[in-house]
Parts: C-alpha cells; structure tokens; sequence
C-alpha cells in the first residue's frame, strides 16, 4: 500500500508541479480554512500541535493517537450568505497507525435564474464538497508521516465537476522542547470530470512548511508559515495600479533599494504569522496576521485590520469549543465556530 502511495504521488506531482496562483485553479474551496484554530493564527498552519482534530486538514502527519475517538463539528458564516463547514471523526488502530475521515462542504447560496430578457425562471444553488480519508503513521518517536485522499464533487446549477487530491506531510513534534515542524504538499491531483468537456482544469496545488515555538517560561507561543512555495511572483498585477510596468517587467529606472524592497515584498507574500497566549492548556487567545491577504484586499483610504485575525479556545476533559474571526476587506468578515466531542470520555471501556 505504501509503495503505491509513493508512485502515485510521484507521477501526480511530474504532471502538476508548476506556478500556480489564484484565479488560475478550480477547488479553491479546498483552501479556506475550517478550523477556527486556523482561521485566528492567518489562515494557514501546518506545523501546530495542538489538540484540535481539524488540524489534520492542513497536514495529515498532525493526526496522532491523542486524537483517537474525538468528532470534531466546524460551522463558517462566511462572508455574504456563503457559509461552509467540516466535520471529521478519528480512530487509533493498535500497531496499525491513525485513521480518520472528513467531510468538508462550501454552499455558496441561492442564485435568481433569469433569461436574456430578465425574465425570472426560478432559483439555483451551487455547492461544492470535499470527501477525505487520512492515515498517520509514527515514522520514530517524534516523527509523523500521513497521507489523505479527497475526493472532490462540485455542483455549479448545469456545471459539475469531480477530482481526485492528495496531501502527504510529515510532522516533527517535540514536546520537551516545545517545539514542532511541519511540511506538506497539498492538493496533488486531477480532475475527474471537467465542469466542460476537454477543459481540464489545474487543482490549486501548493508546498507549505512551518514551524511552532513555545517559550518555557512565558505563556507566549508562536508559529510561522511560508506557503505558495512552488511560485515566487504573487505580485497582483493590476492594469489600474500606478506600477502596471514595472509590474510586468519592462524596464524601468528603478531604484536599487527600490529592487531590495520589492524582494522583501515578495517574500513576506508567502508568509503567515501566528501568535498565542497560552496562560494553560485549557485555554489560548490566538492572533494572526496575513501580509497578503492585508496587500491584496486593503483599501487604502480604510485600511481597518484586514489581514489580521484572532480568536479563543476552552479545552475541557470531555469536549472543547474554539472561536475565530478573519478579516478578509472592509465588507468581508469571517466568524469560525467549533465544538470538539472526546468520545471516549463518554462512556466506559469493557
């Protein structure tokens, strides 16, 4: 089984490994974030510890025993009436390793039906899902390595598609030195179905490593993310921006320190900041901050606090319940709820 994971994932990633950016992808919706955990730290974390199932969505090697038994229930209001969610359910098999399901769905509303004269005909929806399998396995004591299958169906009123991806990651947990590293590679995969014949589209491929810190004597942890490792350019090329040429690459009497602060730009692009006050393991408040999103949706004149993100945690022996809140423009606010059910501390073993 394993071999065979390994020869698939080799020949998805011959076909798939190119730039890849926004707009130029189908299942975009496989990169929302469903944990309000995440949400509140930018968005993207590959690499935390945690106790919080969901998690395992961002990287698989994150599932490991202490989650064995725990249903996880997310629910996003997202932004306008776009709402989506995800539920996952994991189970530990003695000398086998973790497994784990979920089911990640995005609904984005009712649509007025209407011919070319106005005339109404009716409503349509349009919703897309997500069906995952995961499977962790304990490489050496403080080393994961895990694997999820989705499978991808995605309904747009007379449009539908499907698709198969795979994530596979590895994660690096040290517990006495309160440290933990992640990388994964995202989203490797196909589609099934095309929306229109012959028209296949590129899933949103991506490589994300990170890592998490905590201080020893402080109740202060931290994480940072780079993401969008397979394309340096996330520049948004715009034909109203002022650079437009610049922008494109035509040659211009740009500035050395002018060249220095374009690459210092870019770089922090793929970067995702995340912060914690952890006064005990029963409780955090969670802070994040995403440089891109705060670039690309900030409006100058308002710029408020897009891009950043916050949220909180109460981790109780028989469940935990999370809160998140993003920023993602002026007009365009998250908010990410979450209950975590410990099933096995619901009942007795015999």
């Amino acid at each position: 089984m394993r071999r065979f994971v390994i020869i698939y994932f080799l020949t998805v990633i011959s076909l798939f490994a190119f730039s890849q950016s926004g707009g130029r992808n189908t299942y975009e919706f496989l990169n929302l974030p469903n944990s309000p955990y995440i949400a509140s730290l930018g968005g993207t974390n590959v690499s935390h510890y945690q106790n919080d199932p969901v998690l395992v969505n961002s990287n698989p090697a994150l599932l490991r025993t202490a989650f064995d038994e725990k249903l996880s229930l997310n629910y996003i209001n997202y932004i306008s009436d776009i709402n989506f969610g995800y539920i996952s359910y994991s189970k530990n098999i003695e000398n086998v390793g973790m497994f784990g399901t979920g089911i990640q769905y995005i609904n984005y509303g009712k649509f007025i039906h209407a011919d070319e004269t106005g005339e109404i005909l009716g409503n349509f929806s349009a919703a897309e899902y997500s069906f995952n399998m995961f499977y962790s396995y304990a490489i050496k004591e403080k080393l994961n390595a895990g694997a999820s299958l989705k499978t991808i169906y995605s309904s747009f009123w007379q449009y539908f598609s499907s698709g198969l991806a795979l994530d596979l990651g590895i994660a690096y947990t040290d517990t006495a030195n309160l440290f933990s590293a992640g990388l994964v590679i995202k989203n490797a995969g196909f589609q099934l179905k095309p929306y229109v014949k012959g028209n296949r589209e590129p899933l949103p491929f991506d490589v994300q490593i990170g890592v998490t810190k905590k201080f020893r004597h402080a109740p202060l942890r931290f994480s940072i993310t780079a993401k969008d490792l397979t394309r340096w350019d996330l520049s948004f090329k715009s034909v109203f921006s002022p650079n437009y040429n610049l922008l494109q690459g035509e040659e211009t009497s740009e500035k050395f320190i002018d060249k220095i602060g374009k690459i210092g730009d870019e770089f922090i692009r793929h970067v995702v900041i995340g912060f914690e006050i952890v006064p005990s393991d029963a409780f955090y408040l969670s802070f994040g901050y995403n440089y891109r999103r705060r670039t690309e949706m900030v409006i100058p004149t308002a710029p408020k606090l897009i891009g950043f993100s916050a949220g909180f945690g109460l981790n109780l022996s028989k469940f935990s319940i999370s809160y998140g809140i993003a920023s993602y423009h002026l007009a365009g606010i998250s908010n990410h709820f979450s209950i975590c059910l410990n099933l096995n501390q619901f009942y007795k073993r015999i």
